[in-house]
């Protein structure tokens, strides 16, 4: 009864910690705020499912953005056909064109994050997508603000290396976003 109680509360405390964060994280992929927290509430069902041998304390938010982003990449795919019809309505191929070339480099980019060592992906992630200082990972994690730095460059110059091959698709992106 004690460890039922135990893991509810760690399950709230996972969800109002990152259910917002995950929220707008998806929905820079399916656009939609409402299907974007569809996404995010079924990852957090998963989980919940998983509850007795989910590790809440291990890599709980590297496990929840890799499922967001996998969820939401299974919505665009099922949707797909939707999203085709529409397209041909509109006829706007260049926007379709400059989603598909996102998509695909998004996709490799997960790859790469995914293959990442688990302190290394977990410390980027902290960094990129939850927007925290090399000091309060840092901090968090017991470790001097220098490892994190290490491991940032690290991690930044796997995807360099892995990301070669698609410098093609960065350059379109970023020509095509006005940067």
């Amino acid at each position: 009864m004690e460890k039922d109680k135990h893991i509810k509360q760690k399950y709230e405390q996972l969800f109002r910690a990152y259910f917002t964060s995950l929220t707008y994280f998806a929905q820079k992929y399916v656009s939609d705020l409402d299907t974007a927290k569809e996404v995010v509430h079924n990852v957090f069902i998963k989980v919940w499912e998983k509850r007795e041998v989910f590790d809440f304390d291990q890599s709980a938010k590297s496990y929840l953005y890799t499922s967001v982003y996998n969820r939401s990449l299974n919505y665009l795919r099922d949707h797909k056909k939707f999203v085709a019809q529409e397209a041909a309505l509109h006829s706007d191929e260049g926007i379709n064109n400059d989603h598909l070339e996102a998509a695909e480099l998004e996709s490799k980019i997960w790859q790469v994050i995914d293959s990442l060592p688990e302190k290394c992906k977990a410390i980027f992630i902290a960094n990129r997508f939850e927007d925290r200082k090399y000091a309060e990972i840092a901090e968090e994690k017991g470790i001097s603000v220098k490892t994190v730095e290490t491991q940032m460059s690290k991690a930044l110059k796997i995807l360099r290396d892995h990301l070669k091959d698609y410098i093609h698709l960065w350059i379109l992106f970023l020509l095509k976003s006005g940067f």
